[in-house]
């Protein structure tokens, strides 16, 4: 069940008290954005073997064990703390599955100071074309999932990178800012330009935008 913003902030503290019923909910809330956050950056090498709900369970019994730990001392937000979480189970998997292409994995990790693999271009794609296409345009889009890949990977990685966040893992500017380290202003400033520069990049793809533009 979706939660408030001031309900989580009172199951934190219920949390902080012992309540075991609220750290379950605490972990159910946010299931599901750790989940999106796994599936889009899955290495494209180990999508379709690995389950990114095998990794969010893992990260949630870790976070369960270190629960109190981080309630005596919240330096960051509950939601980073635990997406720290995952992306260091993220990164475990990838260098245990690939093996000798562990130097491929390393250089799928974020340049910008955070414990993730960037967010991979092509599941991006994917995700975008299911948001902007319908299901009419289901013959051209594998054409078409190549064209956004491509504008994808023209993008700065940081401009790539802010997109992901705030679209897909659904963060605040605030979360943003925290993430990569930047003030809130010049994320969000960054974060219109990319936007402009992906919507001006689509409408050079016939018929991908129709009347509508990524919100």
């Amino acid at each position: 069940m979706a939660e408030s913003e001031d309900e989580v902030a009172e199951l934190i503290r219920q949390a902080a008290g012992g309540d075991r019923s609220a750290r379950d909910r605490l972990f159910a809330h946010y299931r599901p954005r750790l989940a999106r956050m796994v599936r889009l950056r899955i290495n494209r090498v180990l999508q379709g073997r690995i389950d990114e709900s095998d990794i969010v369970q893992e990260a949630s019994l870790e976070a369960a064990r270190r629960l109190d730990e981080y309630l005596a001392d919240p330096e960051q937000p509950f939601y980073l703390w635990l997406r720290y979480i995952a992306g260091r189970k993220l990164i475990d998997v990838h260098r245990r599955q690939l093996g000798t292409r562990r130097r491929d994995a390393a250089r799928e990790l974020s340049l910008h100071k955070g414990p993730l693999p960037a967010a991979d271009s092509a599941s991006l794609a994917a995700r975008l074309l299911g948001k902007l296409t319908s299901p009419s345009q289901a013959a051209s889009r594998a054409e078409t999932r190549l064209k956004v890949q491509e504008v994808l990977n023209g993008m700065d990685p940081l401009d790539r990178e802010i997109l992901a966040l705030r679209h897909f893992e659904q963060m605040t500017n605030a979360e943003v800012a925290r993430t990569l380290e930047m003030n809130e202003s010049a994320a969000s400033s960054r974060y219109v330009r990319a936007l402009k520069r992906l919507k001006d990049e689509f409408l050079r793809i016939p018929g991908i935008l129709g009347n509508e533009s990524p919100k």
